[in-house]
């Protein structure tokens, strides 16, 4: 009776062994586990942050301009461009001869606008998200024999343009001295279209892409 349960207990013994080992060999695996994850950049209690380095410019936001940028060399003005998904001034000059007839300065000062609207942003502007819609090439004229006398004719038909490049040109006019004086522009195209008169509202700043700026009917003299 002694010697069966004497090897009862043995059969027992040996049965749990292989259990022991793998419990063993379970936990010796854990440190080198551990190793691979800390040599592969894992960290299984972090949650990474990293998301790469901070913008080197907020957008539509210019720093001060260098010293030489700061001299005007004609009259300041201010253009519309785009940035994300509105419309935001930025300050240029124009060059208008002194002594120019009013009839003629609000088309000189009107195609310079133009020039700078259709130009190519510069690398600071670009980094901060600026961009403009404005074709180059557009040119504008003054008012046909039966227009009205602050009408202002560009070399495309105004319905022509994109919804972004006829926001950037009608709210650049009508806070230039190209405009009436109450906020408004009159433009019309080559054609023998008749003008409308165009307003820069909210709307159309914050959304040039979906809000065309408004138009209405004007009586010529």
């Amino acid at each position: 009776m002694r010697e069966q349960g004497g090897l009862t207990n043995i059969r027992r013994r040996i049965g749990r062994a292989p259990a022991r080992r793998r419990v063993l060999r379970g936990a010796s695996a854990l440190p080198v586990l551990a190793v691979l994850l800390a040599g592969c950049g894992i960290r299984a209690t972090e949650v990474p942050t990293d998301f790469g380095p901070a913008p080197s410019r907020v957008r539509c936001s210019l720093g001060e301009p260098e010293p030489s940028a700061r001299e005007s060399r004609g009259m300041p003005v201010r253009v519309f461009l785009r940035c994300g998904t509105s419309l935001v001034t930025v300050d240029r000059s124009v060059r208008v001869p002194e002594g120019a007839a009013d009839s003629a300065r609000r088309v000189l000062v009107a195609q310079g606008l133009l020039d700078q609207l259709a130009a190519t942003p510069s690398a600071a502007e670009r980094e901060a998200g600026y961009s403009t819609a404005v074709p180059g090439g557009t040119t504008v004229s003054g008012p046909r024999p039966g227009d009205p006398a602050d009408t202002l004719r560009l070399s495309s038909a105004p319905g022509d343009l994109t919804a972004h490049a006829l926001a950037q040109i009608v709210c650049t006019f009508s806070d230039s001295a190209a405009a009436e004086g109450d906020g408004s522009v009159i433009l019309g195209g080559p054609g023998e279209e008749r003008p409308l008169r165009y307003a820069c509202t909210d709307e159309v700043r914050a959304r040039p892409g979906g809000e065309r700026p408004p138009s209405s009917e004007v009586a010529g003299d």
